[in-house]
């Protein structure tokens, strides 16, 4: 007999835990480097079902379609979208207050907002194992944590312009914690959805909840990041949806954030009431979790191995090298006058190409030596990173009276694009070779710790890389004598003064030489170390116990 009081379950093994736009970049990996072991994951867990489902195919000769559970991946889909809404959000809030004018500290500190994303493994076992049993398993955390991101965005709805239009400038700790509740709530809802859709659809069918997953997620970050960006902007509206000119664009964040709040406590209201974990006339699945101090306890086994230890370590310095790039470049091409909808907008032109990459480089990663393609690939995403130095610096000399013309926007694109190939080609080296390297008795677990950290590995050198670019900058006031720029209060002093600070290194163009300098290192280094552990045996990797 079921009781509706809040349970712990505590037999069998656990489901796959979830492990990024965001930036969209972490986001996606996260999702898609686990996508591998959702289908093995469901076949005891949906024994009964596919008893059925056998039985009945004898009998016609024919495989149950996907239009039978059209809805229910439709649904998938639709929960995923919805995931991705906040972060798209998130990831424009850097962009809009870099037009603001704040410094880099600032940015550096809403950067945490994309950590959640790249954590929940920390919490990923307590939504495995506590849930209201009468409620439904997924249902009792995915039903609160989109009420709770509805109401947080109605909230955001009547106060970010405030917050955003403070006379003191943008109130950048408030909004650094509502984005990161945001965020926190968005990777809660992953967790739910992930599980729920392992049961929710049929053991034939269950390969399209990746799918789902990575459509969806990206179809959510486009409408919150670049369609958002994109009609809000009053330039970008004017000159290619409006035939009068107005001051504003479109849509305003307020509105937008009220729609998406009610589109949330509507649905979830709906689902609530209308979905059913387990459908009318299926055979309830019974799903099997370990308890919450076991799971831990074998991530701890697991991370205490000496190969594993160390490739945590690579992992965590891998990315040191690109950080500046990576996280500080786009701002610097706001702050030098690039639009900041049109920076969004070429991310339209490489979805067919961060489709493509994948599937042609998997060819190279299929053998016994995934990483010797990281290893190649790195050298040549460490060239991107001064590229990208060049390209800010030459950006301000590019700029005309109505804009930037269309050969610079065709330089940036194929700058992206290159640096597209470089990094996926580091990716899913990584991802083939940690689904070489797990344990297949607990794949799931395994995987999902070594794509935690491959994120980690590049969250908090880009949090560091914004955090120094301001430190590292030096100017001068011109125009007053005995005065400098050394301090916001020096800096006022100037101004004060009748002179301006003048900006004579950008920390920037630093932080680009000293990144690429430690990425180098490391490459002659580590980077060899990393391509030896390939040759460890598969014994090296497991866990003692399952030896």
């Amino acid at each position: 007999m079921e009781h509706s009081d809040l349970i712990t379950h505590k037999n069998g093994r656990q489901r796959k835990l979830a492990g990024a736009t965001l930036p969209p970049e972490n986001v996606r990996d996260m999702d898609r480097g686990e996508a591998s072991s959702s289908e093995p994951e469901v076949e005891d867990e949906a024994e009964g079902l596919v008893r059925e489902s056998d039985s009945e195919n004898r009998r016609h000769r024919v495989r149950p379609g996907i239009r039978g559970e059209l809805g229910n991946v439709l649904l998938l889909l639709f929960l995923y979208v919805l995931q991705g809404i906040p972060l798209g959000l998130a990831g424009s809030i850097p962009l809009i207050l870099q037009s603001k004018g704040v410094n880099y500290k600032d940015q550096a500190f809403f950067s945490f907002v994309f950590w959640p994303f790249s954590l929940k493994l920390l919490w990923a076992p307590l939504v495995d194992a506590l849930y209201f049993s009468r409620f439904g398993r997924r249902k009792s955390w995915l039903v609160p944590t989109q009420y709770l991101l509805g109401l947080f965005m109605l909230y955001l709805s009547v106060t970010v312009n405030s917050l955003l239009q403070s006379e003191g400038g943008p109130k950048v700790a408030t909004l650094t914690a509502v984005f990161f509740m945001l965020a926190f709530l968005a990777a809660t809802q992953d967790i739910a959805v992930d599980g729920w859709a392992l049961t929710m659809l049929s053991r034939e069918n269950v390969g399209y909840a990746s799918t789902c997953n990575s459509v969806g997620q990206t179809a959510g970050y486009f409408l919150g990041n670049v369609l958002f960006l994109a009609l809000e902007s009053a330039d970008f509206c004017n000159k290619y949806l409006r035939t009068e000119p107005k001051d504003t664009g479109i849509v305003t964040l307020s509105d937008f954030l009220f729609f998406w709040g009610m589109v949330f406590l509507v649905s979830t209201t709906l689902v609530a009431i209308m979905k059913r974990e387990h459908g009318k006339g299926k055979r309830k699945v019974h799903e099997e979790t370990q308890g919450v101090m076991d799971t831990y306890k074998l991530l701890f086994s697991i991370i205490k191995m000496p190969t594993v230890f160390t490739f945590c370590v690579l992992l965590l310095t891998a990315k040191i090298g690109f950080s500046a790039a990576d996280a500080v470049t786009g701002l610097k091409l706001v702050e030098a006058g690039v639009p900041k909808e049109q920076l969004a907008l070429l991310a339209v032109p490489m979805v067919p190409l961060q489709i493509l990459l994948p599937v042609i480089i998997s060819k190279y990663t299929a053998g016994p030596r995934p990483l010797d393609v990281f290893y190649k690939a790195f050298p040549f995403r460490l060239l991107i990173g001064l590229e990208y130095a060049l390209l800010v610096w030459w950006t301000p000399s590019v700029k005309q009276e109505g804009g930037f013309p269309v050969y610079y926007y065709t330089i940036v694109l194929l700058s992206y694009a290159v640096h597209q190939v470089a990094l996926y080609s580091m990716y899913v080296a990584c991802m083939a070779f940690h689904a070489k390297v797990s344990d297949p008795l607990i794949g799931g677990t395994y995987m999902t710790l070594l794509n935690t950290v491959t994120n980690l590995g590049g969250n908090w050198p880009s949090t560091v890389a914004l955090w120094m670019v301001d430190p590292l900058t030096s100017k001068e006031c011109q125009g007053a004598v005995g005065q400098s720029c050394g301090s916001p209060e020096e800096a006022g002093l100037c101004i004060k003064e009748g002179g301006a600070c003048v900006t004579t290194l950008d920390g920037y163009y630093v932080e680009s030489v000293v990144c690429v300098a430690i990425g180098l290192a490391w490459w002659l280094w580590l980077g060899k170390k990393m391509r030896r552990l390939q040759e460890q045996s598969p014994s090296a990797w497991r866990c003692r116990g399952n030896q």
